[in-house]
C-alpha cells in the first residue's frame, strides 16, 4: 500500500476535529447524566452514531487528497513512465465509481426526505445523510486533481464523468453483455492500482444494477453500517490510540519493558514485540504501528547488534500482531458483523493472542542472543522507576476493560473514557503533546485514516449483501460439503483461504466481504463462532506479512528504504513461525475455548 502524505485543507481538518471532538464529549456526557441524574442525555447516540458517518466521507476525502486511499501497490513494479499512465486509467475508473454513488446516495437522500424521520434533535435524517452525494462528489473531483501533475492526465482521468450516463443509455437487453466486460475492466483497475472502495463500490453496483435492484442499495448499506450503534468505537479508540503514539508512552513503556525484560538472552527483541503488540489495538491498524515506532526502534536494535535483517523483520512481523489482544479494533467489528459477544471474543483471544506474540518474540530473541546482542544488567531501582513512570499508560488496559466487563460503560463510551484518559496523561500528565498545536494535527491524521478504511467498509458491506441477496453464501456451502467431508481438511482449506485475503485486503473489508461466506460453512462443520472469529483474525495477522502483495510488507519497505524483496526474506523465518502457531490455533481449539470454559465455571 502507498501512503504519501500532504497537507489536508483546513475546512476539512477543523470539521474533523469538532465531530471527533462532539463524538468523544456525549458518550461521557452521557455517563455523567447516568450517574447524576439517572439517566442519559436524549438523543446523544444516534447523533453519535451519525456524526461517524460524516466523519467517514470528511476523511475519505482527505485520504484521498493526500493519496492515503488503500490500494495494491502493484503499480510499483511498473516503471515510473507507465506507472503515471496507470494511474490516470486507474484514477478514471475511480471516479466513475464515485460519481455514480454520489448519484445512489442522492437518490437515498430523496427519498429520506419524503419519508420525513428524524435523527434526534430536530435534525431530518436526509440532513444527515446529505454528506454522501457531497462526499462521492468530492472524492471523484480529488480523484481528478491527483490523477497526473498535468491537465491532460486530469482531462484523460475525468472520462470517468460520462460513467452515469453510459448505464443510463444502456438498456435491459444490453447488460448481459456490459457486465461481464465491466467486471473485468474493474478486476483489472484493481490488480493496477484503483482504490479499493472503487472496486468494492463498482462491483456491488454493476450487481445490483444488473439484478434489476436499485443501486441506492449500496449507499442505503453504507449509511447502514456506519450508523450502527458500536462503529463509533473505532474512530474514538483510533484517537486515543494516536495520542499515546504521538505522546512519550512509547519512549516511557520502551524503557520500562527493557528494565524489565532487557536482561534476558535477546531481551531487546522482546522488548520490542511486546511494545508493538501494545500500540496495536490502540492505534486500529498494524501498519500504523510500523510507520509510527519503526524510526525508534530499529536504530536501537541495530545499535544493540541485532543483524539489521533480522531487526527489520522483527519490526515488521511485531507491528502485525497484537490484534486479538484488548481493546483491538478488528476484534469489535468482527463480533459486531459476526454476532458474536465482543466481550467473550477478547475473551478467547487472550492465548492465542499471547503465543502469537511468544512465537515472533522468541525467535527475535534467540537470533539476538546467537548474534551476540547487547543485554542491560538488571537493577531493581531502574526497574521499579521505570514502571512508576509508565504507570498511567500501564493502567489503561485496566481501566478500558475494566469500564466494560464490569458494566459501567458501553463499548462507545468506553472508547470516549480511552480519548479522555490519553488526553489527560499526554497533555496534562506528562505534557509530552500541547493542546494547540498538536491536537488538531493528530485529530485530523486520525480522521484521514478513519475515513479511509470506513468508506471501504461501507462499499464492502454493499457487495456483501448482493451476494447474500444472490444466496452465493448457501452455494458455497452445498459445494463445500459436496467435496470436502473432513472438519480437519475444511479448517486447513479454510486457512489457505484466509492467508489469500489477508494479503489482498485489508482486514475491515476482509470482515465484511469474506465473514457472511464463512460463518455458516464452519458452523456445518461444528466450529464454535468464538474458535471461527480467533481463526479469522489470526490468519488476516499472517496475511498482512503473506508475500507478494502483504500490506505491512510495503509499509516496512516505504518505511526503512529497503527493498521489496528484502523485506520478504527478512520477515520469511518470522512467517513461519507465526504459520505454525496459526496452525496450532487452528487445530487446538481447546487454546481458545480455555479461558472461556473457565469464565463459564468449568
Amino acid at each position: 500500500m502507498e501512503t504519501r502524505r500532504t497537507p489536508t485543507t483546513p475546512i476539512e481538518a477543523c470539521a474533523s476535529i469538532a465531530l471527533l471532538g462532539l463524538m468523544a464529549v456525549l458518550p461521557l456526557a452521557e455517563i455523567a447524566g447516568r450517574k447524576i441524574a439517572r439517566h442519559g442525555i436524549p438523543g446523544s447516540i444516534p447523533i453519535v452514531q451519525h456524526i461517524t458517518l460524516w466523519i467517514t466521507f470528511l476523511g475519505a476525502a482527505m485520504a484521498v487528497r493526500s493519496d492515503r486511499m488503500l490500494a495494491l501497490s502493484t503499480a510499483t513494479f511498473l516503471s515510473e513512465r507507465w506507472r503515471a499512465r496507470i494511474r490516470v486509467l486507474t484514477s478514471a475508473g475511480g471516479v466513475a465509481v464515485a460519481l455514480c454513488l454520489a448519484g445512489a446516495s442522492l437518490d437515498l437522500a430523496r427519498v429520506e426526505r419524503e419519508a420525513g424521520d428524524l435523527v434526534a434533535w430536530g435534525i431530518p435524517v436526509w440532513v444527515a445523510i446529505a454528506v454522501m452525494p457531497a462526499g462521492f462528489a468530492l472524492i471523484a473531483a480529488r480523484l481528478i486533481w491527483s490523477a497526473a501533475p498535468h491537465w491532460k492526465g486530469r482531462a484523460t482521468a475525468a472520462i470517468g464523468l460520462a460513467s452515469p450516463l453510459l448505464f443510463h443509455n444502456v438498456s435491459g437487453s444490453r447488460s448481459a453483455d456490459l457486465v461481464p466486460a465491466a467486471v473485468i475492466a474493474i478486476l483489472a483497475g484493481a490488480a493496477l492500482g484503483m482504490p479499493i472502495f472503487a472496486v468494492l463500490g463498482g462491483l456491488a453496483l454493476l450487481l445490483f444494477w444488473n439484478a434489476g435492484v436499485s443501486v441506492a442499495a449500496v449507499p442505503a448499506d453504507i449509511y447502514r453500517l456506519a450508523a450502527s450503534p458500536m462503529l463509533p468505537a473505532i474512530p474514538l479508540f483510533t484517537l486515543g490510540g494516536y495520542l499515546l503514539s504521538e505522546g512519550g508512552a512509547g519512549k516511557r513503556l520502551m524503557r520500562t519493558l527493557t528494565a524489565l525484560v532487557g536482561w534476558m538472552p535477546g531481551g531487546l527483541a522482546v522488548v520490542t514485540t511486546l511494545l508493538l503488540a501494545f500500540f496495536t489495538p490502540f492505534t486500529g491498524a498494524s501498519g500504523v504501528t510500523i510507520l509510527s515506532m519503526g524510526g525508534l526502534l530499529l536504530p536501537m536494535l541495530v545499535e544493540a547488534r541485532y543483524p539489521e535483517g533480522t531487526s527489520i523483520g522483527l519490526v515488521t512481523v511485531a507491528g502485525s500482531i497484537g490484534l486479538l489482544l484488548p481493546p483491538s479494533l478488528p476484534v469489535i467489528l468482527y463480533g459486531i458483523y459476526a454476532q458474536t459477544p465482543i466481550d467473550r471474543l477478547f475473551v478467547a483471544g487472550l492465548i492465542p493472542g499471547f503465543l502469537l506474540v511468544v512465537a515472533v518474540a522468541g525467535w527475535g530473541a534467540w537470533r539476538g542472543w546467537f548474534s551476540g546482542a547487547q543485554r542491560v544488567r538488571f537493577n531493581v531501582r531502574e526497574a521499579a522507576a521505570a514502571t512508576w513512570d509508565a504507570k498511567w499508560e500501564l493502567l489503561l488496559p485496566v481501566v478500558v476493560l475494566a469500564g466494560i466487563l464490569g458494566g459501567f460503560a458501553t463499548l462507545v463510551e468506553a472508547a470516549s473514557l480511552t480519548v479522555l484518559y490519553a488526553l489527560i496523561v499526554e497533555c496534562f500528565v506528562y505534557r509530552d503533546l500541547r493542546v494547540r498545536a498538536d491536537l488538531p494535527r493528530i485529530a485530523a491524521e486520525c480522521g484521514t485514516l478513519v475515513g479511509g478504511f470506513l468508506i471501504i467498509l461501507g462499499v464492502a458491506l454493499g457487495f456483501t449483501n448482493f451476494l447474500i441477496h444472490a444466496e452465493i453464501p448457501m452455494q458455497a456451502l452445498t459445494w463445500v460439503k459436496l467435496h470436502i467431508h473432513s472438519k480437519l481438511v475444511f479448517l486447513l482449506a479454510l486457512n489457505g483461504l484466509l492467508l489469500v485475503v489477508g494479503a489482498l485486503m485489508d482486514i475491515y473489508s476482509a470482515i465484511l466481504v469474506v465473514v457472511p461466506l464463512i460463518t455458516p460453512i464452519a458452523a456445518a462443520y461444528g466450529v464454535h463462532p468464538l474458535h471461527l472469529g480467533v481463526i479469522f483474525l489470526a490468519n488476516m495477522e499472517l496475511g498482512y506479512l503473506t508475500p507478494p502483495m502483504g500490506e505491512n510488507l510495503f509499509l516496512s519497505s516505504f518505511r526503512f528504504g529497503r527493498p521489496l524483496s528484502q523485506v520478504y526474506a527478512d520477515t520469511l523465518p518470522y512467517c513461519a513461525m507465526l504459520l505454525a502457531t496459526v496452525l496450532l490455533i487452528t487445530y487446538a481449539p481447546w487454546i481458545t475455548m480455555l479461558p472461556i470454559d473457565l469464565l463459564n465455571g468449568g
